[in-house]
């Protein structure tokens, strides 16, 4: 049985941000577990000094997956640092890490993009909105919109301007989410978005009562996406966060094509059933070259609150 004890001994062997003193016992390392052999652990550095810091992490990986017993290991770079601990100079960045609920991390700094998110940045036609990311699932009720609206409380927490834009036409889930109600105001022919908790949100939910059955047809449907997309004053954004409808059809493709996106999240819960409509949405977001910027596996396991056992 692989104890942390093992991977700490292993980790000696690397040496920490500064160069010199070795992981375990610079301060850097703020996280390590332990499950099912599986090793995940977490080096706290400054955002500026994330390329500087992968051969670390790389380092890192490479000698715990060395140890007699472990399946397998994941090292992340982050600047969340646990409550008491020393923090690193003007943190700005952080890590998510799926299926466990966290304090929200900082968000990344905006860096240098690279060509293809400097491509899908030029050609955007939401003025002011510097990039679009979308959240996405094969299918409803993996809780994308709960991940949507904590990504985008996450971001906004670490400093981006932050827009939420709920596409989910026949199921908003925003602005219950965000415990909202009431129509837009409008000046001129934008609609002027709610804000909460520092983000700007637009929902068809605002627009509708919550008891209507939306029996809308496919070109009322991006017709109504467009006007939310760009008939509303979303003003200077760093990142604008799509939740998306669930499934793979024309709305899907459509808002994949008709707005260059920096990128895309796929949400899933673990059943085979799910990562099969999970495994279509990743397929539909290669086809258009949008990059796939992570999965999260959610719901993924039930603790009971009596007992404290673990229900896979």
């Amino acid at each position: 049985m692989v104890t942390e004890a093992d991977i700490l001994a292993a980790l000696e062997r690397v040496t920490g941000p500064d160069g010199r003193t070795p992981l375990p016992q610079s301060g850097a390392l703020v996280g390590l577990s332990i499950q099912d052999a599986k090793v995940y652990a977490a080096i706290a550095i400054d955002p500026k000094d994330a390329a500087k810091a992968e051969p670390m992490r790389r380092s890192a990986e490479a000698v715990i997956k060395q140890v007699k017993g472990v399946a397998g290991a994941l090292v992340t770079l982050t600047s969340e640092r646990p409550a008491g601990s020393a923090p690193a100079a003007q943190d700005h960045a952080g890590h998510a890490h799926a299926g466990h609920a966290h304090a929200a991390p900082a968000a990344p700094a905006p860096a240098a993009p690279g060509p293809r998110a400097t491509a899908a940045r030029a050609s955007t036609t939401i003025p002011g909105v510097k990039q679009i990311i979308a959240v996405a699932s094969g299918k409803g009720g993996v809780g994308k919109s709960t991940v949507a609206a904590n990504l985008a409380l996450a971001l906004s927490q670490g400093g981006w301007k932050v827009g939420l834009l709920d596409a989910d036409i026949y199921g908003p889930s925003v602005p219950r989410l965000f415990g909202l109600s009431g129509k837009p105001k409008v000046e001129g022919k934008m609609m002027i978005p709610h804000e909460a908790h520092g983000i700007k949100l637009m929902s068809i939910g605002f627009l509708v009562e919550e008891a209507t059955a939306m029996i809308w047809r496919g070109p009322m449907i991006m017709s109504a996406l467009n006007q939310m997309l760009r008939e509303v004053a979303w003003g200077e954004l760093d990142c604008l966060i799509v939740d998306m409808p669930p499934g793979t059809g024309d709305a899907q493709l459509s808002m994949a094509q008709g707005v260059q996106l920096a990128g895309a999240v796929i949400v899933s819960t673990p059943q085979d059933l799910a990562l099969i409509d999970a495994r279509r949405g990743i397929s539909m977001f290669q086809k258009v070259n949008v990059p796939v910027l992570g999965i999260v596996e959610n719901m993924s396991y039930f603790l009971c609150p009596h007992c404290g056992g673990r229900s896979d």
